[in-house]
């Protein structure tokens, strides 16, 4: 039998799948460096695209809050308009109460009664003034509690024989204004 010696053409074999092997590996490196790259430009890419949303929606809120600052500038001007109107309401509404008050002064004080100040603070009202006698007062002070515009009067103090006011009582007063319904 002749010997036939197969360890070289072995050898070889092994040498071409050693080979195929690292060719096969080396194009399995590249094939992932290659996907991998490919990996990280696409999230690259998105990641420019969202920074590019993010600017947008940063930009477009800051419009909304400049519109906003803008809202809220004018609903404190409406608020001081608004308080204004109801001021000037209140004043054209109140117009004609002074006219009834003086009115109802008018016709409150007695003959020998005589009103020398009138001053009001808020809804109080100090008069001072001098009377014949005591009874002047008192009828004074009647005359403003049936009065629809005048309520609660009260008298601070009467001064009589003033040096000012001969043979008259000094007198002050106080009474509150009131609203008829």
């Amino acid at each position: 039998m002749a010997r036939i010696n197969l360890l070289p053409w072995r050898e070889s074999l092994k040498q071409e799948r050693e080979k195929r092997f690292y060719i096969s590996m080396g194009l399995a490196a590249l094939v992932t460096l290659a996907l991998g790259f490919a990996v990280h430009m696409e999230m690259d890419k998105r990641a420019a695209f969202q920074d590019q949303r993010n600017k947008f929606l940063i930009q477009q809120i800051a419009v909304l809050d400049k519109q906003i600052a803008d809202i809220k500038t004018l609903e404190l001007e409406k608020a001081r308009l608004l308080n204004r109107m109801e001021v000037i309401q209140k004043l054209q509404k109140s117009r004609p109460e002074i006219v009834h008050l003086f009115e109802e002064l008018v016709l409150a004080i007695p003959e020998g009664a005589q009103m020398l100040k009138v001053s009001q603070a808020g809804e109080n009202i100090t008069i001072e003034g001098i009377a014949e006698s005591n009874s002047r007062i008192s009828s004074f002070m009647r005359n403003m509690a049936k009065s629809d515009w005048l309520a609660d009067p009260e008298l601070i103090v009467i001064e009589a024989n003033k040096k000012e006011f001969p043979n008259a009582s000094w007198f002050s007063l106080k009474v509150k204004r009131s609203r008829p319904q």
